[in-house]
């Protein structure tokens, strides 16, 4: 079995045993936490700020849409993995040191759970590296974990808030409204805004021909995700007007930020594929008349609704086939003139052009002729 295909194996095994273990726990912790309607109204309100929130996130993954698994994995993770081993680590910590609520909120919840969110990118990074090529990417996945993450820990907030049990006051339909309006409405882009720190990190490192980078851009990422995190934790400990000070005046900014980032790296993603494409079929490997057809976000979808309506299914699946090779080996080719190409990039591109060469027949880009087979 080749090296990267026991990579991929070895990812799957643990990431789908965690998850399954976090659930199990999670499962548990939730039916013992109260009323089974209190639960489902709970799951019900976290659910409602995560459509928009994933949407988002998708739309910033289009150029090179990740495997759906892979995404789901992450979301898995986080809802998961990440909350039960925070919650177990800061328990533990409680029990066995005797930590104040404060310290906890403040230092210790922040330093675990963006190790435990940011573990899921570092195995991406160990076993599927491939699946990484550069900052966007980085984004996308750790906001897959934040999303999750804060998903679950919403529902076991907004249930305690509705048992009087957070602290906060007697609790019922008020506590519930106020917890819902600051965790769901105000900041439900405060998880992925924090892991999207290590994410960035992880994606510089694997963008870089710098060892030191490599090794010290994943850990300022999540340093700096520790930071934001407390930052904002902290901020509640304080009253709802310091609460206020840090939402507008960091944390909102911090998110405005993260989204130019993001945006700026889409949009840079168009001009470095039709660079690397373009060395590529001077090179042979593609035709030059295809590049635009698969850069352009528009004239893919019109190329994928050409191929549907003079070939079908078939030519439609064909051309998207197509497409996300062409994507892909673009990406490798751009990291093999930067000079970080992964180790395994020759057997990678074998598989991108065989995938090319299989598809390019079964279709015609607009204005073209349908090849005959």
């Amino acid at each position: 079995m080749p090296a990267a295909r026991r990579d991929s194996v070895a990812f799957t095994v643990v990431v789908t045993v965690a998850v399954v273990l976090g659930a199990l726990l999670t499962l548990m912790i939730l039916a013992l936490s109260g009323a089974p309607r209190i639960t489902l109204l709970a799951t019900a309100l976290a659910a409602l700020p995560v459509g928009p929130v994933l949407a988002a996130y998708l739309w910033l993954d289009r150029y090179e849409p990740e495997p759906r698994l892979l995404l789901a994995s992450g979301l898995a993770w986080g809802a998961f993995v990440a909350t039960m081993a925070a919650i177990v680590v800061q328990g533990l910590g409680g029990l066995l040191v005797g930590f104040t609520d404060t310290f906890s909120l403040a230092v210790l919840a922040p330093v675990i759970e963006e190790a435990s969110k940011g573990l899921f990118l570092v195995l991406l990074l160990w076993w599927r590296r491939a699946e990484i090529d550069g900052i966007l990417d980085g984004i996308v996945y750790a906001g897959m974990v934040g999303v999750g993450f804060a998903f679950t820990e919403n529902i076991l907030y907004l249930a305690a808030a509705y048992n009087g049990t957070d602290g906060m006051g007697p609790g019922g339909i008020e506590a519930v409204t106020g917890t819902f309006v600051v965790r769901c409405v105000f900041s439900p882009f405060a998880h992925p805004l924090f892991t999207a720190f290590t994410g960035l990190g992880i994606g510089l490192a694997v963008a870089s021909r710098s060892t030191a980078v490599r090794w010290l851009a994943p850990v300022g990422g999540y340093v700096l995700a520790v930071l934001a995190h407390a930052t904002w934790n902290g901020s509640t400990v304080f009253g709802f007007g310091s609460f206020a000070v840090v939402y507008v005046v960091i944390m909102a900014p911090a998110f405005i930020g993260m989204i130019a980032l993001a945006w700026w790296a889409r949009e840079t993603e168009a001009h470095v594929l039709r660079m690397a494409l373009t060395d590529a079929a001077r090179r042979g490997l593609l035709p030059a008349t295809d590049i635009g057809w698969v850069v352009d976000l528009r004239a893919r979808r019109d190329a994928r609704r050409h191929a549907r309506l003079q070939g079908g299914p078939e030519a439609e699946r064909a051309m998207r086939d197509y497409q996300q090779a062409a994507i892909e080996l673009g990406y490798l080719h751009h990291r093999l003139l930067r000079g970080t190409p992964p180790a395994d990039w020759q057997v990678r591109g074998q598989d991108f052009l065989g995938r090319i060469q299989v598809a390019r027949p079964r279709f015609a880009f607009p204005g073209q002729v349908v090849p005959q087979r």
